[in-house]
């Protein structure tokens, strides 16, 4: 249901996914020419397709998941699968990060703590979810 607490945490990780696409997640004092990533002076994820992908596929599902409050499992599923595209987008994020030549003299952004906040609320929704799966099956004995 809406007024169930997964709901609120499911909502809370799809507006931290696209809360990435309106903020930066690392600047640099100036535009790198030779760099991919801070050619422009900023990281976002619109810096590379894969990134823009991932998260916009994470929020969409943890968004829809919200709706799914009758097929728990597939609720339980669908946030793992979401937990799973943040990961690989903080990984290859990450990666970008680090290899890229302007890498080290940038400084990180608010952008930084958008994707773990998802984690975290996919995480608190996922057990939550699990809660309540428990709780039904265990009314359901007693009938």
């Amino acid at each position: 249901m809406i007024q169930r607490i997964q709901s609120v945490f499911l909502f809370l990780a799809a507006g931290a996914c696209f809360g990435l696409f309106g903020t930066d997640a690392a600047d640099t004092d100036a535009p790198v020419a030779s760099s991919e990533v801070f050619a422009d002076g900023s990281f976002t994820v619109f810096d590379d397709p894969v990134l823009i992908g991932v998260f916009a596929l994470a929020g969409v599902l943890f968004l829809a998941d919200i709706f799914l409050f009758r097929n728990r499992n597939l609720q339980i599923a669908l946030s793992r699968v979401g937990l799973f595209l943040v990961g690989i987008g903080v990984g290859y994020g990450g990666y970008l990060w680090y290899t890229d030549s302007a890498g080290a003299s940038a400084t990180p952004d608010f952008g930084v703590a958008l994707p773990v906040l998802a984690f975290i609320f996919a995480v608190l929704a996922a057990f939550y979810i699990k809660k309540d799966e428990k709780l039904v099956r265990s009314a359901d004995r007693l009938r």
